[in-house]
């Protein structure tokens, strides 16, 4: 068992010990000790171990194998330090970088214990063949294997408090996968359920983004926080899950945590009562510095103007389904084609399947074939309604937007694909032969 805080001076002795009672080389002894702890040699051990104890808790392990995932990170820590959030501001300052793309690579190699960007390169050109303990246990999460990550727990069992690349734990990674064997072993090991990455975003966060009601149930019982913020003010599970129209995750999560408690959180909800005194009261627009739950959507700044409060409250009850929402919204002033931040609330109603919003906001007025935003800047620049829910498959709703009038050959302004070309890179054979028909 190798402890979370090795000691390279004990496992010196413990090699000197092994030479002289079994008679071998120390060459020999330190090259089994290594492999006994799943290193390929001696020097791997020693490096790692040094690096270890150099820096402590606060050490980042690398994990992935691919190289321009560190980079992404790093563009992710520095959108999330621009937005704000301390966990990500912190590092910068730590290490006395400048918040620039070259900054932040400087900051990932820092926190991951090696001097230079290259040097964390040239690290994970051969973290495969390591024998790191939490590049192995990443593995064995990435294929599901449990009986594989138990071992491993037994044998390092400070890898359930250990950290990888952007402060994420293997808890936080067990919760991506959709296999909650995992998280249930990593829980019963001692794994922090309220524990965040830089960005603050806990499992539950994950587990809210990834819909996933089994989960959401476990960590909860384990008693990971349902109030706490991620990428920014207000950006609690409740409202990641909202985001991207979750709605069984949503509804579980508002049982225990209805904040922050804005006008766009009563409208998710579908919360009319809430909803009214909010619109009443104006106090709709606060704790709205969430607006992105990665950094490959664009940078915003929310505002406090109520119209823009109110126009994407209305988004955020199309994506959800909540009808009444839409209508009280309307019906109190919200524009029904605005695109407050990447995708009008009929945008988002057909990417998300919703048929029942789709047919409510036509009726109320919407352009069928306006040309807007979603998602990130190379997604959707210039997409109609249809082209969404082409990409998605939603047949209903392509079939309810054509008989509105969309128009099947609009181009986006990205790629300029069709309809039918946004359904056949989406994978969609059904969607787009239904378009080929119309």
């Amino acid at each position: 068992m190798l402890p979370a805080r090795p000691d390279l001076d004990q496992l010196r002795k413990r090699a000197k010990d092994l030479a002289r009672a079994e008679g071998v080389k120390l060459a020999e002894a330190q090259f089994r000790i290594a492999r006994d702890h799943g290193f390929p040699s001696w020097p791997k051990l020693q490096a790692y171990v040094r690096r270890v104890t150099g820096h402590g808790e606060t050490l980042q392990h690398p994990y992935h194998q691919d190289l321009g995932y560190y980079a992404g990170r790093a563009l992710g820590l520095l959108a999330s330090a621009e937005d704000g959030t301390p966990g990500a501001t912190e590092p910068f300052d730590r290490w006395g970088q400048p918040r620039t793309r070259d900054g932040a690579r400087a900051v990932v190699a820092r926190e991951h214990g090696f001097v230079s960007w290259q040097a964390l390169r040239q690290h994970v050109k051969s973290l495969v063949d390591s024998g790191e303990p939490f590049a192995r246990a990443y593995r064995a999460i990435e294929a599901r294997d449990a009986a594989g990550l138990e071992k491993l727990l037994g044998e390092f069992p400070g890898l359930v408090t250990a950290r990888g690349t952007n402060g994420n734990d293997l808890l936080g990674m067990a919760g991506a996968t959709g296999d909650e064997r995992l998280s249930r072993l990593l829980l019963d090991h001692g794994a922090d359920p309220a524990r965040g990455n830089v960005h603050g975003w806990t499992p539950l966060h994950q587990a809210a983004y990834s819909n996933r009601p089994l989960l959401l149930d476990m960590l909860l019982e384990a008693g990971a926080p349902a109030d706490v913020s991620a990428r920014g003010d207000g950006g609690t599970p409740l409202v990641v899950a909202l985001f991207w129209g979750h709605r069984e995750a949503a509804e579980k999560l508002a049982e225990h945590s209805r904040a922050p408690a804005n006008l766009r959180v009563a409208a998710g909800l579908g919360d009319i009562d809430a909803l009214d005194d909010l619109l009443t009261s104006g106090r709709g627009g606060a704790h709205r510095g969430f607006y992105r739950p990665h950094s490959g959507f664009p940078a915003w700044r929310p505002t406090d103007d109520p119209a823009e409060v109110e126009n994407e409250a209305l988004s955020w009850a199309a994506r959800n389904d909540r009808t009444d929402a839409l209508r009280r919204l309307v019906e109190h002033g919200a524009a029904v084609d605005a695109d407050v931040y990447r995708g009008t609330a009929l945008a988002w109603a057909a990417a998300q399947g919703r048929l029942a919003a789709v047919r409510t906001l036509l009726d109320l007025g919407a352009e069928v074939n306006h040309r807007g935003t979603f998602g990130g800047p190379d997604h959707g620049e210039g997409v109609t309604a249809l082209h969404l829910a082409a990409q998605s498959g939603h047949l209903d709703v392509i079939r309810t937007l054509l008989d509105h009038g969309a128009d099947p050959t609009a181009r986006d302004d990205r790629y300029g694909g069709t309809p039918e070309a946004w359904a056949e890179v989406g994978d969609q054979p059904a969607a787009r032969d239904l378009l080929r028909s119309r």
